[in-house]
């Protein structure tokens, strides 16, 4: 089949950005083929398989974002703090290009990520030829964006009921999307399709720190300077023993001051043991000045780097504060291999549920999770590995990108 999947981001860094790159190599590796629609500035770096095309379209210079992060030639904006004028402007570039796109050469599907921008992308670039499109949900859009604006929720919700269909990564997506935009016919078209695990690269045997120091030492050139492993983050892992490990976004809503607070409280009583945080957000300088002892900031990490450095973790830690869609980073933990720590609510808490005894939730703030973190902490390291060890057969049960893949076809199929 001829496959179209539109972005409005790049694609590496944040989770929509990684399902991106995954959907398309896996859509390819089952014989289709993929235009990926994105504004990727190194479309180069990206090798998706021989029947992936990556495609960047001039929208101008703005780019409706839900968290600020920076983007290479773009000047990212909040979307409800664009003007109306503005989004207009970027509609109609983006819709134009899509339009243009399946004029020059028809494809069965359209997948586009985000209620906003990508279903209104969608339905109005695929009118005109009458290409069938569907909606991935991010869960991003809901909470960032939608939640709390009422135009924004009415920009979404007619394309959404026009979709051939809609997916989303968790029940709670489901809830918290009838929650913002009422009921309508898209819930009848609905269904849950988790994201993939890259089980292939995500697995114990890769675990490696003669690897990752290479990695971290090495050029990795495209990237915002932010999006690098810090300058010195080779040498600070290079001194360390046994780890906790946190990855993510450097922000509050991701209840890393949570975890930091409890480190406080279980440091004493580890003393083998050091905290690494891996990730980029604008509350850094904030969470370092609370760090405590034997913490150890890197900056981001690439997929690559995360591969080696998760399977020698002990245990990781996901502590979000706000609702995330599905919780990828546990799943790619599990698929390490390695016991995870889980915040017990939305898309988490399905997660967790899915691995069995390899994962634990903690309901409430920073108490809780040291209740839960001393708790897999005491258990003796062989234990906690043959847990991991069912974690991973979960994941390689439920996640597999090909299986994943083959759901989302489902309008064409």
């Amino acid at each position: 089949m001829r496959l179209v999947l539109w972005h409005g981001y790049l694609l590496s860094g944040t989770g929509s950005n990684i399902y991106t790159q995954h959907v398309a190599r896996a859509w390819a590796r089952l014989g289709h083929h993929v235009r990926v629609i994105c504004q990727e500035p190194h479309p180069e770096a990206f090798d998706l398989g021989p029947n992936v095309r990556i495609l960047r379209p001039d929208i101008g210079p703005l780019l409706p974002t839900f968290v600020l992060d920076r983007y290479e030639g773009l000047e990212a904006r909040r979307v409800g703090d664009m003007t109306l004028g503005e989004r207009q402007r970027y509609l109609d570039a983006s819709i134009g290009s899509l339009a243009e796109a399946l004029a020059e050469q028809p494809a069965d599907l359209v997948l586009a990520n985000h209620a906003i921008m990508g279903g209104p992308v969608a339905a109005a670039g695929c009118a005109p030829t009458s290409t069938p499109y569907a909606v991935k949900l991010h869960g991003s859009e809901l909470e960032y964006a939608i939640r709390g604006n009422a135009e924004l929720a009415r920009l979404a919700a007619g394309p959404l009921n026009g979709a051939a269909a809609v997916y989303a990564g968790s029940q709670h997506i489901v809830n918290v999307t009838r929650e913002l935009l009422g009921d309508g016919p898209y819930l009848g078209r609905t269904a849950i399709v988790p994201p993939g695990v890259d089980t292939d690269g995500f697995r114990p045997e890769a675990g490696s720190r003669e690897r990752l120091d290479r990695l971290l030492r090495g050029d990795r050139p495209g990237a915002h300077p932010e999006r690098h492993p810090d300058p010195g983050a080779a040498d600070r892992l290079a001194g360390i023993g046994p780890f906790v490990l946190y990855v993510g976004k450097l922000l509050q809503q991701k209840g890393v001051h949570l975890l930091l607070e409890a480190w406080r409280a279980l440091a004493p009583w580890h003393p083998e043991l050091t905290l690494v945080v891996v990730g980029f957000g604008s509350d850094r300088d904030w969470l370092e000045s609370i760090g405590g002892e034997r913490v150890v900031f890197t900056g981001a990490m690439d997929h690559a780097q995360l591969q080696a450095l998760m399977p020698l973790a002990e245990v990781m830690v996901v502590p979000s504060v706000l609702p995330e869609a599905f919780g990828m980073v546990a799943a790619e933990g599990a698929s390490s291999g390695v016991m995870t720590v889980v915040a017990g609510h939305s898309g988490l808490a399905e997660v967790a549920a899915g691995l069995g005894d390899a994962a634990r939730t903690f309901d409430g703030g920073a108490d809780a999770l040291e209740t839960a973190l001393a708790e897999v902490l005491a258990l003796p390291p062989t234990e906690r590995r043959a847990a991991g060890a069912r974690g991973r057969a979960r994941v390689l049960e439920r996640w597999s990108w090909e299986r994943i893949a083959q759901r989302l076809l489902a309008p064409v199929s």
